[in-house]
């Protein structure tokens, strides 16, 4: 399990405080008489799920006031439920007004990847992996890709110079799949090539590379391609996996299936702050 750099998170934490408060503050803060104060708060689930992005959350409240006392009442990867207390914070009271969205809006998001994850990994086969795609919001891909692996999930390569993907526009641009299978071979790189129907499978049949990814197809389709390969490749599947049907894909024997959904369309976990 990877763990994210102190500076990255800081740098894009202070890029979203900056977001929040130029270019005069918070306005509204400033009109509270005793700001200055050092006061406590909770923040606590709303509903149940699994949380990651405590870092960023805990870094929000420091950016904001140094004097802030973060405490985390669990850890990244931790199942909680409803009315769980997540974290407890002791600053200015300006500090925690100043950070509040922010650092939940870190927490939730990062917490809702995780969760979404989790949920594809409570209906698969235990040796199907679940894994993340590169459809995530740009610049956060760090973190996102973080909280699939928090929520149980695997990631896929996390960006274009770490693997070797042949997909269906290479394809058509290159004009012949297996002349660019075999030119990938040579780079050294891990090559995935991506298969649409049986006969772009016996194109590559036999050429030594390390995944197969079958995209959209159907269940029949997908098991027709699974017992040609006979193991002779790692599997994946992609396109469309949702809750409804992960189960059955899963059942073929496919070792990966990649979901874009658990990035690009997981919601937002429901947390609050409140003062005591």
């Amino acid at each position: 399990m990877f763990k994210i750099n102190q500076n990255y998170i800081n740098s894009i934490v202070n890029q979203a405080l900056k977001e929040d408060l130029k270019p005069f503050g918070d306005v509204t803060t400033k009109l509270i008489s005793f700001k200055n104060r050092i006061n406590k708060a909770k923040i606590i689930a709303k509903q149940s799920g699994v949380i990651a992005g405590l870092d960023f959350c805990k870094a929000a409240f420091k950016l904001a006031g140094k004097e802030t006392i973060f405490i985390s009442k669990v850890k990244d990867g931790s199942k909680v439920k409803k009315n769980n207390i997540i974290a407890e914070v002791k600053a200015k009271t300006k500090t925690i007004l100043i950070a509040e969205r922010t650092a939940l809006n870190f927490l939730n998001h990062a917490s809702g990847v995780a969760s979404s994850t989790n949920q594809f990994i409570q209906k698969i086969n235990k040796k199907t992996k679940i894994c993340c795609t590169r459809k995530t919001t740009p610049n956060l891909r760090l973190l996102e890709k973080y909280a699939v692996k928090k929520g149980g999930g695997h990631n896929h390569r996390y960006n274009l110079s770490d693997e070797i993907l042949i997909k269906d526009n290479h394809i058509s641009a290159n004009g012949s799949l297996k002349k660019l299978v075999e030119k990938a071979i040579k780079s050294k790189k891990i090559v995935t090539v991506e298969i649409e129907n049986v006969k772009q499978l016996n194109q590559v049949l036999g050429l030594k590379f390390k995944r197969l990814l079958f995209d959209n197809m159907n269940i029949k389709q997908l098991k027709k391609c699974l017992k040609i390969c006979r193991n002779k490749y790692e599997t994946e599947y992609s396109g469309n996996a949702d809750l409804k049907n992960i189960k059955k894909i899963s059942k073929t024997g496919i070792n990966r299936i990649s979901v874009g959904a658990i990035t690009h369309s997981a919601n937002s976990f429901d947390t609050s702050l409140l003062f005591y």
